[in-house]
């Protein structure tokens, strides 16, 4: 196999503002060296040094690291900890009348909790699920709308010393039944339904569905969160409000202690199999990890007002939503709704509405809002801002450009993390009073993250060429295994020509100046007339024509190249037909040669008026691979935001 070619070429740098480099956390490069270098000399003491400082331990541990049966590795093992208390009881002595929370809801009104009253909402649900009789290890669902109650359920159970399985609230009843059964789970904690974009999905509904597919009788109870007051069926032996659950109980419950590597949670992600993956964390090690990235990757400051957009289903509402902010003494936003309900300005709306300082979101999203109009920030106020951020994939260039001086103002430093369900934070991210920005690049590893680029053998590659990206020491916010299969585990990211390296499973190239760019995961990468070249690359240029919004590309089976590209293309007007598609497809080919080289061009070019996303907006190029095929869609289709949108995508220019 021949290294990855980068077919990438960006020269812009920004560097880091003078005024934001003097009030940083880590302020300027010397500092973010010298922490480096720290790790470097010593990495378990390093971390150790970082877990005595930042978490508040019942029991202290008297050992970082336990590697003697990699990669099964251990932080901190014989502390002892809660993670909802360090989340909670440590601001009740210093700020417990302080916003923790400012709830905006689907319909724009507003609800704000102090960490006094998180704090005693919190009490009031871990009490009341202890009288159900729910313990210490046992595991729970939890399939709620996106708003407060989700946190509190996840804090209760982390309080009484429960497991937690977030189910995002978009998800089917077939998925839940496969999570319930996979976890062993004895609860779930749901709502009748859940308000977004002017919708009521019902949830309820579809765990009375998952229950009745069979395989869960491990489930004693179903907890009801009255949210929208809609019509629900009712088990009487299982079913109980909310309000019921919590009537009655003390405001106050003692943190259950779990020891450092207890499970606080398993998070369920898709795995190349189609069988989903449960991603285990530990208590001690992940909760380090989500205050450090508070305070080094979000500069977090006491009058910060923190927006990260996710969706607490997935890790980024886990880290950055539930337990980070929290843990950090921070505001945040928590928001039920939509980009675009009820108009394409809401997050601008929100940002102006809420004097936002900190904004996380996801490329996908900006995407759609530039789409939607690029000149609509400039109608609101935001100059609240101070940061930006963004998740979940690779941001091209042009739009990165865009968040920045369109967004941003041309004044906020972008953190673009890279990071996995699996690793349990930020691992790869500029520091923003530390590192010069360069528009598509994650930039450099946090300190104590050892990163690099590998060949298959393991082999370090040079700079400038493609590999596999690698961490090459165990970190505390790691993945301790897959629920239920260690194997998979130890096959999935830690292969054994890959020198007990963990393996993310992402193509990257490390450039002259040692920064890294994601250049697709390494199933994307294309082979075409034997030049392996990255997805995420070809996206970039496509992207870059003023004509595009969005685009996705992956490979198909070719007799004369091995593999052709095959471009799934989102325009910024009106999806084109006849002989204007043909020009404007000849036209972008033609691009893709300018920006890339020949080599890239896409043999189809298909335009849709989207592209097919599930509901947390993440593209499932799965479908698109088996439509470049010509493959009858066979995959599930039930997580889709718009399935309509495959027929439209089968037609190629």
């Amino acid at each position: 196999m021949s290294t990855i070619e980068s077919v990438l070429h960006e020269t812009r740098v920004f560097p880091p503002a003078h005024a934001f480099v003097s009030q940083a956390n880590v302020s300027g490069m010397p500092a973010y060296e010298a922490l480096c270098k720290e790790a470097d000399a010593d990495h378990a003491g390093f971390w150790a040094r970082m877990a005595r400082e930042n978490i508040q331990w019942i029991k202290p541990f008297s050992k970082a690291l336990d590697d003697s049966n990699a990669p099964f590795f251990k932080w901190f093992e014989d502390g002892q900890l809660n993670v909802s208390a360090n989340c909670l009881e440590r601001h009740l002595g210093t700020q417990p009348e302080k916003v923790a929370i400012i709830f905006e809801k689907d319909d724009g009104s507003t609800e704000t909790f102090t960490y006094k009253q998180v704090y005693h909402e919190v009490c009031k649900l871990a009490n009341g699920l202890k009288k159900l009789g729910i313990k210490k290890g046992e595991r729970v669902i939890v399939y709620m709308p996106m708003g407060p109650q989700a946190v509190f359920a996840m804090h209760a159970l982390a309080r009484i010393g429960a497991t937690h399985s977030v189910v995002f609230g978009g998800f089917s009843a077939k998925s839940l039944q496969e999570r319930i059964i996979d976890a062993g789970a004895v609860a779930v904690i749901t709502a009748d339904e859940g308000p977004r974009g002017g919708k009521n999905i019902p949830l309820k509904a579809a765990v009375d569905e998952g229950l009745t597919m069979g395989g869960c009788e491990s489930i004693r109870d179903v907890v009801v969160y009255k949210r929208t007051g809609g019509n629900v069926t009712w088990n009487g032996n299982v079913d109980k409000w909310w309000h019921d659950v919590v009537a009655n109980e003390a405001d106050v419950c003692e943190p259950v202690p779990v020891d450092a590597e207890h499970p606080l949670f398993i998070l369920y992600t898709s795995g190349s199999t189609g069988k989903p993956k449960g991603v285990q964390h530990s208590s001690g090690g992940y909760l380090l990890h989500a205050m450090l990235t508070m305070k080094w990757t979000f500069d977090i400051k006491p009058d910060d007002v923190f927006w990260c957009t996710a969706d607490v289903g997935w890790v980024t509402g886990h880290t950055y939503v539930a337990y980070g902010p929290l843990a950090v003494g921070a505001t945040e936003i928590i928001f039920e709704g939509v980009p675009t309900f009820p108009h394409s300005g809401r997050f601008w709306e929100v940002i102006q509405k809420h004097k936002v300082s900190i904004f996380y979101t996801a490329p996908t999203a900006i995407r759609s809002l530039i789409k939607l109009g690029s000149d609509l920030p400039k109608q609101y106020d935001l100059s609240s801002l101070r940061l930006l951020g963004t998740v979940g994939e690779p941001i091209n260039p042009e739009a990165w450009m865009w968040y920045y001086n369109t967004v941003g103002g041309s004044r906020c430093p972008i953190v673009d993390t890279w990071w996995q369900t699996e690793t349990g934070g930020h691992m790869i991210t500029p520091l923003p009073g530390v590192t010069p920005l360069k528009p598509g690049s994650c930039t450099l590893p946090l300190p104590g993250v050892a990163a690099a680029i590998v060949d298959e053998t393991g082999a370090d590659v040079e700079n400038g060429k493609g590999g596999f990206l690698v961490i090459k020491k165990p970190w505390p916010s790691m993945i301790r295994t897959i629920w239920g299969d260690p194997e998979r585990f130890k096959k999935s990211y830690y292969p054994d020509e890959l020198r007990g390296y963990y393996l993310a499973g992402d193509g990257a190239n490390r450039d002259l100046d040692g920064y890294f760019w994601i250049m697709g995961r390494i199933d994307d990468v294309l082979n075409v007339s034997g030049h392996r070249l990255g997805t995420m690359e070809i996206e970039s240029a496509l992207v870059a024509n003023p004509l595009v919004a969005e685009a996705a590309v992956v490979g198909r089976p070719d007799d004369l190249t091995g593999e052709a590209v095959c471009a799934f293309v989102v325009l910024k007007q009106a999806r084109p037909s006849g002989d204007e598609a043909l020009k404007i497809a000849a036209e972008l080919r033609n691009w893709v040669a300018k920006e890339i080289g020949a080599i890239a061009k896409p043999k189809d070019i298909r335009f849709g008026d989207n592209l097919p996303k599930t509901r947390s907006g993440k593209i499932m190029r799965r479908l698109l691979r088996s439509i470049a095929k010509g493959e009858e869609i066979k995959q599930d289709v039930s997580t889709l935001e718009n399935p309509a949108i495959l027929d439209q995508l089968k037609q190629s220019m």
